[in-house]
């Protein structure tokens, strides 16, 4: 079969993706200076992009899938596929100006905006009313105000490094994080449609499987159906005998924002022995 051609970002999206693949048992090698990780399975080929190049690149059709996020999607309005959005490195795209502007006046005169991100910018500056001139950077467009522009539009985290810089935030354009996406020809291909949807599933196993917890505990004969019954569990609790009689085992897997209310609950029903461990992943 044909390689799998993936755009891995370089940047500060690179650890999750990294993390997520050796998490979903595909653990990848790079090398010092290089741009070709190595994965394990053959059937995987891997190159090192901009996040912002990611989508045009799908396009195009000289990559099958990537990770970017969904801000460079909607930047370069590339025709890509979503399969799955992660849901890390979540940002919000904000027009944001100096404490100190006189709002009024923005509207009054021909600004100058500095952004990376040239498109939205201008679809919002124009749905807006502004009256603008757009200055594209390269980043640290934080630090253009006041002097080299009167408004900013950039992603942010939480607007500390605004905030930092005498900024604050007057809109949010768009909310935004880290997508699995695939490029339309490849999932035109029964066989690469086939093994990103693998992926996709394996991916949305290790994110599940990091939500949750398992529970496992021994519950006296006399309380299980009290304490089976109001368990939170995806199906429902795994209930065995105790050797010997006296009591049941009892596992179920929880959300893990669930634990600091489930636990001394139960351990008011009665349930002991309760041990809590991580889940690797989650396949419904």
């Amino acid at each position: 079969m044909e390689k799998l051609r993936i755009l891995i970002p370089k940047g500060r999206i690179f650890d999750n993706v990294s993390k997520l693949f050796t998490d979903a048992g595909f653990p990848m090698c790079l090398a010092d200076r290089t741009y070709r990780p190595v994965f394990a399975a053959e059937w995987l080929d891997a190159k090192i992009m901009k996040p912002q190049n990611v989508g045009e690149l799908l396009e195009l059709g000289s990559h099958d899938a990537g990770f970017t996020g969904v801000d460079w999607i909607r930047e370069s309005a590339a025709a890509v596929e979503e399969v799955l959005d992660l849901g890390f490195d979540r940002v919000r795209i904000v027009a944001a100006v100096p404490a100190s502007a006189d709002r009024a006046e923005l509207r009054s005169k021909k600004i100058v905006v500095a952004t990376e991100y040239v498109n939205i910018a201008e679809a919002w500056l124009k749905q807006s009313g502004y009256n603008y001139r757009i200055l594209r950077t390269y980043g640290a467009t934080e630090v253009f105000p006041p002097d080299d522009a009167d408004m900013i539009i950039d992603n942010t985290a939480s607007g500390g490094t605004l905030r930092d810089n005498g900024l604050v935030i007057i809109d949010t354009l768009l909310e935004s994080s880290t997508r699995f996406v695939a490029s339309r020809r490849a999932m035109e291909d029964p066989e690469k449609r086939g093994r990103i949807n693998e992926l996709a599933m394996l991916f949305r196993a290790v994110l599940d499987g990091r939500e949750r917890v398992m529970l496992e505990m021994n519950v006296p004969e006399s309380r299980i159906e009290e304490i089976a019954a109001g368990l939170p569990a995806m199906r429902s609790p795994t209930v065995a005998p105790l050797y010997g009689g006296g009591g049941y085992a009892v596992k179920i897997a929880v959300k893990r924002s669930e634990i600091p209310d489930i636990i001394p609950r139960l351990k008011k029903l009665g349930a002991a022995d309760i041990v809590e461990y991580d889940l690797r992943k989650v396949v419904p």
